[in-house]
């Protein structure tokens, strides 16, 4: 099975770094993502709080160069926790285990993705490289034809998302900041949703 989870967003509290008897380093820490949508019109915004964690050598470097408010990107693996609370109640909640992370914005930003202590450059490995090598070998390898459409078909796919960046700009600037105050702890009583009610509307993504 495939398990893989990739965010970007910013710390909602500072690392909080243990070490297990091992010896291992555990950083936790929470972290904000941050997603716009389109409904019935009306553009909107909408925050996902999720804790994370970081193992050895990366859990210190993050302790090190991490706070609260720092904007990262993270490549895990999603983990399912269960405990009992202090009422004997059975809690649960979903966490991400983080293998790989590049710091983003300002000073923190060293270039690099961290896996396992090492920094290779993240964008070296990026999708748009893979995709872009796999694309050039197939039409290197395929008829007139099939050049003919893809070239028509990447000049159509450019101009639509030329466009539709256009479209977003202005109300990309106007984007409010992500309040990372708003992380809601676990052990508090969740409210109720839109979607608990069925008053939720389609939703469309730009």
């Amino acid at each position: 099975m495939f398990n893989k989870v990739v965010l970007v967003g910013n710390l909602t509290r500072d690392i909080e770094l243990r070490y297990i008897q091992s010896g291992t380093a555990v950083g936790s820490t929470g972290m904000a993502v941050n997603r716009k949508f389109n409904v019935n019109g009306e553009r909107r915004d909408e925050t996902c709080f999720i804790d994370i964690t970081f193992f050895g050598r990366q859990a210190e470097v993050a302790n090190q160069y991490l706070n609260k408010g720092s904007k990262v990107l993270i490549e895990g693996r999603l983990k399912f926790d269960t405990w009992q609370d202090q009422n004997g109640q059975n809690r649960s909640k979903h966490s991400v285990v983080v293998e790989n992370m590049e710091m983003l914005g300002g000073q923190q930003n060293q270039g690099g993705f961290i896996k396992d202590g090492n920094e290779p450059n993240y964008a070296n490995n990026g999708y748009s490289t893979n995709m872009y090598n796999q694309n050039r070998e197939y039409n290197q390898n395929s008829g007139g034809f099939n050049r003919e459409f893809n070239q028509n078909n990447n000049y159509s796919q450019n101009r639509s998302y030329n466009q539709k960046q256009m479209d977003s700009e202005p109300y990309q600037e106007k984007v409010p900041e992500i309040d990372i105050d708003a992380d809601i702890k676990y052990d508090n009583k969740p409210t109720k949703s839109n979607f608990d009610s069925g008053t939720e509307n389609e939703e469309i993504p730009f």
